[in-house]
């Protein structure tokens, strides 16, 4: 599984070299092959069987001496139009950007988890997610929401009791947004099935990787197939 993920993000550089990618030894923790993991010693991965796939699994890692090693792990749910390149993903779609992606701050309805280390906004009933393509707010927190930012376009935050308990941002078309990639990419609490293009986990879970994230560590979140479908790349 792991062998299959890493050889879309290695191959080329070896084929420019006139060599065959060397296979990994068997039990290599999959942060140790991925090209990049943003550069920290914390990262989140959700992988998916397939492109196609709305359930998979997600594992937090820390890297200690070198080492790579699991603090948890999770069943995670994906959008229900499956995975797409972050790069080519289209808003509306339901599918989960792949790709390696920094995590900005945390937020919820719910109080943040005892020993939460990451910025934390308490969600209340003037917080929005702007995700109108017209608006100055596009793909930005909002409390309250400004006039350019049309309520029908945008996520009223606190309507999501449940998968807003507690969640975090994660950076997918954050720091420079593309009008039309895509609004309001998150981790959160489990709702009823897949989800609209987020990744979601157990609410157990989620209050744990809260508790896990240590923002002076640069925690990233890797998404991705376990056939290399979709590449972990940066975006």
């Amino acid at each position: 599984m792991r062998r299959r993920l890493v050889t879309a993000l290695v191959s080329a550089s070896f084929c420019a070299l006139g060599l065959a990618p060397a296979e990994p030894p068997a039990g290599t923790p999959l942060p140790a092959l991925l090209a990049d993991t943003g550069g920290g010693t914390q990262l989140i991965t959700a992988e998916a069987p397939d492109a196609r796939s709305t359930t998979g699994t997600l594992t937090w890692w820390d890297l200690r001496h070198g080492h790579w090693t699991a603090a948890g792990t999770a069943p995670a749910r994906f959008g229900s139009g499956g995975l797409v390149e972050g790069t080519g993903r289209e808003q509306g779609t339901s599918t989960t950007p792949a790709g390696l992606y920094d995590l900005p701050f945390g937020f919820g309805i719910e109080a943040a988890p005892a020993g939460t280390r990451v910025k934390y906004l308490s969600v209340r009933e003037s917080s929005w997610w702007c995700q109108d393509n017209d608006s100055r707010a596009y793909n930005r927190w909002t409390d309250p929401r400004p006039a350019d930012c049309r309520a029908s376009e945008s996520e009223h935050l606190v309507s999501y009791a449940t998968q807003y308990a507690h969640a975090l941002v994660i950076g997918f078309n954050y720091h420079r947004p593309v009008r039309g990639r895509g609004a309001g990419i998150f981790l959160h609490v489990n709702g009823k099935a897949a989800t609209a293009g987020c990744v979601s986990v157990p609410a157990d879970a989620m209050a744990g990787i809260l508790r896990w994230a240590d923002p002076s560590r640069r925690p990233h979140i890797a998404i991705g197939t376990e056939g290399g479908a979709t590449a972990l790349v940066r975006h």
